[in-house]
């Protein structure tokens, strides 16, 4: 057991890994809000073009990234050695509402380089422990030295009205602090001032007792890497995106303002004098001149020039394609960098086949399954982690090397997908598998079987002639069974 003193320590060494880490996660969620500061090219441009610009962005981060993540479902977990998804674990996933709050921790990996999952009994329902999906910015875990995986500790930290709050969890107790919140303090505060704040975390006034026992006996808290590495942190999908959404903006900036000044003919007169008209006092007598407001002449498009040397040029309009056509290489680049489907971003599709479509996205479904493979490991370890907390051990071991089930990552049309599942039905794939490539969830493919038995059970003959690819309903005049079905 940790002492007061040997917490507080973890606690401002997690934080401060927090600290370094925030700079990043939270430039990159700007990004994807489309709350991007324009980057000028001169400081002339900004000079006298920044201040109409400045709330302007063309977001192309919030698609790059929501391209995987709308295509990341989970299904069900299989346990290791099991042949049937496991009915109790989706009860607990779909209680905890994590068909939906999982798409927030796989966008919030794929926008910050990691998101978190938390697992803790609760106290009104101990079958059902609460399972949550936590942000970068928030959670933060300590590694055994020379593992990725084995988690010695881990931090939440949160802010909740004039209070910070932190939450140490360790493999044998859970330890919980706050502090208030102090208006100096910023997310990129000194080291030199981290101590000072860390004074000030006290032990929190609660019900239960605190320290209190981790019954799981191991950190509850596991992280998702999005694009992880050997020798460095994971990698966010935004990250590598901004360098080019910055030059997109800037394109755009450029091209409205050549657009305001420049995108028609412009005429000058040369050799003639500015127009002036007479200066009259009250009794009419001309006492001076002034010049004419060349405005009025914009708006009337109607200007009176003397003299003989007076001639009228003109200079061409600007050529705006120009700017269009790199802004649609920069996107295409953008699409190669992330491998995102072009007709994602650009939004222009040909008369394109089922399979050019399928070949299109090839590089979009190697990314989603790539995130499936690592998503998929934290997935499990939190399926483990809720069976620690309704007390099975051998489920938590046989779920933490199991199998996570998930959506097709490829899209495809219910015709064509409708001809593959029938062609593999043909060379004797089972219906529960067809059912599960279908997109059926585990609960939906229980509820058709039975429904193929209640069928069965009020015309068999019919439902034998279904399953053996029989054309029409058994018993139709005219239809003789062919082959091996008679």
């Amino acid at each position: 057991m940790a002492t007061e003193a040997q917490a507080l320590q973890l606690v401002a060494l997690l934080e401060q890994e927090l600290l370094n880490r925030s700079a990043e996660v939270e430039r990159n969620d700007r990004y994807y809000r489309g709350k991007q500061p324009l980057k000028y090219a001169s400081d002339q441009f900004k000079k006298y073009h920044g201040d109409r610009y400045v709330d302007f962005s063309d977001n192309w981060v919030a698609p790059v990234a929501d391209a995987p993540v709308e295509r990341l479902t989970v299904m069900g977990i299989k346990g290791l050695g099991e042949q049937e998804p496991d009915s109790e674990m989706w009860r607990v996933w779909q209680t905890n509402a994590l068909d939906a709050d999982s798409q927030l921790g796989f966008l919030g990996g794929v926008n910050s380089a990691r998101s978190f999952g938390l697992v803790w009994g609760n106290p009104d329902d101990e079958e059902t422990p609460e399972v949550t999906f936590e942000d970068a910015s928030q959670c933060v875990i300590a590694y055994w030295p020379g593992s990725r995986r084995r988690r010695r500790a881990a931090l939440k930290k949160w802010q909740d009205g004039n209070c910070d709050y932190a939450t140490l969890y360790l493999p044998d107790e859970v330890w919980k602090f706050e502090r208030p919140v102090t208006r100096q303090q910023t997310k990129l505060i000194l080291l030199s001032a981290v101590d000072e704040e860390l004074k000030k975390w006290s032990p929190r006034d609660t019900d239960e007792p605190n320290p209190q026992p981790n019954p799981m006996g191991v950190v509850p808290l596991v992280e998702l890497p999005n694009k992880p590495t050997l020798a460095d942190d994971p990698i966010s999908d935004v990250t590598g995106v901004t360098a080019m959404q910055d030059a997109v903006n800037l394109l755009w900036a450029q091209l409205f303002t050549a657009s305001d000044y420049a995108s028609f003919p412009q005429r000058i007169v040369l050799g003639a004098e500015r127009p002036t008209t007479p200066i009259l006092n009250d009794k009419g007598e001309v006492v001076g001149q002034r010049p004419v407001d060349l405005a009025k002449f914009a708006v009337d498009r109607v200007l009176w020039i003397t003299g003989e040397q007076s001639k009228i040029a003109e200079w061409q309009a600007a050529n705006l394609a120009a700017y269009t056509d790199v802004i649609e290489i920069a996107v295409g680049h953008i699409a190669a960098q992330t491998r995102t489907p072009q007709h994602y971003l650009i939004g222009k599709m040909a008369n394109l086949s089922g399979d050019a479509l399928i070949a299109a996205e090839t590089g979009l479904v190697k990314r989603v399954e790539e995130k499936q493979l690592w998503f998929g490991q934290a997935i499990r370890q939190m399926f483990g982690l809720i069976a620690l907390a309704q007390g099975n051990e051998k489920k938590a071991k046989a779920f933490t090397a199991g199998t996570v089930l998930w959506a097709d990552a490829e899209s495809r049309s219910q015709a064509q997908l409708a001809d593959a599942l029938l062609k593999l039905a043909q060379i004797g794939f089972p219906f529960e598998y067809l059912a599960a490539k279908w997109g059926l969830t585990p609960s939906e493919i229980v509820d058709l079987i039975d429904m193929k038995k209640r069928e069965a059970e009020i015309d068999p003959v019919a439902a034998v002639a279904r399953d053996m690819g029989l054309g029409g309903q058994a018993g139709d005049p005219g239809e003789e069974p062919t082959g091996d079905a008679a």
